[in-house]
């Protein structure tokens, strides 16, 4: 199974309604074999006494989706950052995708269609003109994204979209946007099939989200999904790929996309999505309920771990069994009251808050309940998800390439993530920051020199202690590295290997290294110190004058 972050889509076979001259026998055709408007199927041939008067089907379709004409085609050139090789970026291409304009002329598509962007353009609907664009807010977890145009043309004769309510099972939606297989706009159709908490691929998160019967097409990302009413009810996004199913696509729903457009104007920047920092377990079990006291009319789930960096390490224990959240019962699977006849994870509760707010967490500790108010934060993690959009942290000494690792360096060094080394996946999957400064550092890889002879080998090592200094973060470790008076640089890797190098030695052959490389820098600019700056600043003063002078000399004394 492989979830995708393609749009959801179909393609909708129209039926149109032929109107024919009165004669002897005339015939009334629903063609391609769809119901007719008396409900039979096929060519249904029946004598009428008057010839059919009937409402072209694309009229209709005009007045099912009344906002078409504020959907948009997002043009993108991304170039993304190049995390094997951090020092530069990948080879720039160009994606195009879809987006609609809401209130306040702004523009939402998804984050993954101007991820790493350089130029956003947008195209409206039957224009031949692209506008030139400006990304306000990039929400990574929840894929999306809001633009605006300064051109005043732009938003001439453009109504915005209006949002709708949450739609139920098997209402109707309409997918609208600019997919493969043509360039004009695509209207696609399906049913909503299912609600509740799924995967976010791009953001490697889980949130609220719709799941529709419908083909799937790239471009269609970013879209808007209406319902019979002409309100948009959400964004595709992504869709599943698997040999077992076939036309499913998902949708962003309104709550999340209200809770994106709510926090950036509240905050004027895009702040995210809390989370309670704990790992919890069922407690479906009677006896592990009996066992912690619980009475038998109790529900509830067990906490597991609780992550270090949370507020909520400093009121909640391991073993605490969470009752309820905000007023709201848990069961025994996690799961809370949704809506008629459904339920949803409960983590859908402390989504639909904002962080810095507070909620009231009822626990039973020792057969006694008690009741915290905690104040939610975002989730630290040892191995980020994502960089959100800035370049990839580097330092390189003596050949020794050292970076923090995150989830996209993995796929970069890897590609599967099962492909993973598996004490980096452990780390990856079970570990916890410690602290909200706290780094994972690795060798990424030796770059071949006199100096580093025997090391080449090492690649993706951690990097635990410099001259027995526990390692806390990348830039740590360059402050210990570059103010090192020792004889001698001590590296500590993981598997109680050691790399040891003279310092002098060391610090002089990586100016030599990196100009074999071609790289114009020992540190990525997040990592310099004011007393680096100004020592690049004098160094490339240095080849300036030196460039200067070679060429005077080439002209003066040939």
């Amino acid at each position: 199974m492989h979830i995708q972050r393609i749009s959801p889509a179909s393609a909708a076979t129209v039926s149109d309604a032929v109107s024919l001259p009165r004669a002897t026998e005339p015939i009334k055709i629903s063609a391609f074999g769809l119901p007719d408007q008396n409900g039979a199927c096929g060519r249904d041939l029946s004598v009428v006494s008057e010839p059919l008067m009937t409402v072209p089907r694309w009229e209709r379709v005009g007045r099912v989706v009344p906002s078409m004409d504020a959907v948009v085609k997002v043009f993108c050139v991304h170039t993304e950052p190049n995390f094997s090789l951090p020092w530069q970026r990948k080879k720039q291409y160009s994606s195009s995708s879809s987006g609609f304009v809401i209130r306040g002329r702004r523009v939402l598509t998804n984050a993954h269609s101007v991820d790493h962007h350089t130029q956003v353009k947008l195209k409206k609907r039957g224009s031949d003109t692209k506008y030139l664009a400006t990304v306000l807010a990039i929400g990574t977890e929840c894929d999306i994204a809001m633009l605006t145009v300064s051109d005043d043309e732009f938003w001439e004769g453009i109504s915005p979209v209006e949002f709708g309510d949450l739609p139920a099972l098997q209402d109707a939606v309409t997918v609208v946007g600019y997919p493969i297989g043509g360039d004009t706009i695509s209207v696609t159709s399906g049913v909503v099939s299912r609600m509740e908490i799924l995967p976010y691929v791009h953001g490697s998160t889980e949130l609220l989200g719709m799941q529709i019967d419908a083909a799937i097409n790239s471009g269609n990302s970013g879209g808007p999904a209406f319902n019979d009413k002409g309100e948009c009810v959400g964004i595709a996004f992504q869709s599943l790929k698997h040999e077992d199913a076939e036309n499913i696509g998902y949708v962003i729903p309104v709550p999340v996309i209200m809770h994106f457009i709510r926090d950036y104007e509240k905050n004027g920047v895009y702040t995210g999505f809390p989370i309670l920092g704990i790992k919890w377990q069922k407690m479906e079990n009677p006896d592990l309920r009996m066992s912690m006291g619980m009475r038998p009319d109790q529900k509830g789930i067990r906490i597991r771990r609780l992550e270090p960096t949370a507020p909520e390490f400093q009121l909640l224990k391991p073993s605490d069994v969470i009752l309820s959240f905000d007023g709201v019962n848990i069961a025994s699977d996690g799961t809370v009251p949704f809506r008629h006849g459904e339920r949803i994870g409960f983590s859908y509760l402390v989504s639909q808050k904002y962080i810095g707010d507070n909620a009231v967490v009822q626990v039973l500790r020792n057969s006694e309940t008690l009741e915290f108010s905690i104040k939610l934060a975002k989730h630290k993690e040892l191995i980020p998800s994502h960089i959100e959009g800035k370049p990839p942290s580097y330092y390189i000494v003596a050949g020794f390439v050292l970076t923090a690792v995150s989830l996209p360096y993995l796929r970069s060094e890897f590609g599967n993530l099962f492909d993973v080394p598996i004490k980096l996946l452990d780390k990856h999957l079970h570990a916890m920051a410690q602290s909200t400064d706290e780094q994972l550092v690795v060798v990424s890889q030796v770059l071949v020199a006199d100096i580093n002879i025997g090391y080449e080998d090492i690649v993706n090592n951690q990097v635990l202690t410099f001259n027995d200094m526990p390692v806390k973060n990348l830039k740590s470790l360059v402050i210990m590295v570059e103010n090192c008076d020792d004889e001698y640089l001590k590296f500590g890797l993981e598997y109680n290997q050691m790399v040891v190098l003279q310092t002098k030695a060391a610090k002089a052959a990586t100016l030599d290294i990196l100009t074999t490389h071609c790289i114009s820098s020992s540190m990525s600019d997040d990592l310099k110190t004011k007393e680096n700056a100004l020592e690049e600043v004098n160094s490339m003063a240095d080849d300036l004058r030196d460039t200067i002078l070679e060429k005077v000399e080439a002209v003066c004394w040939p």
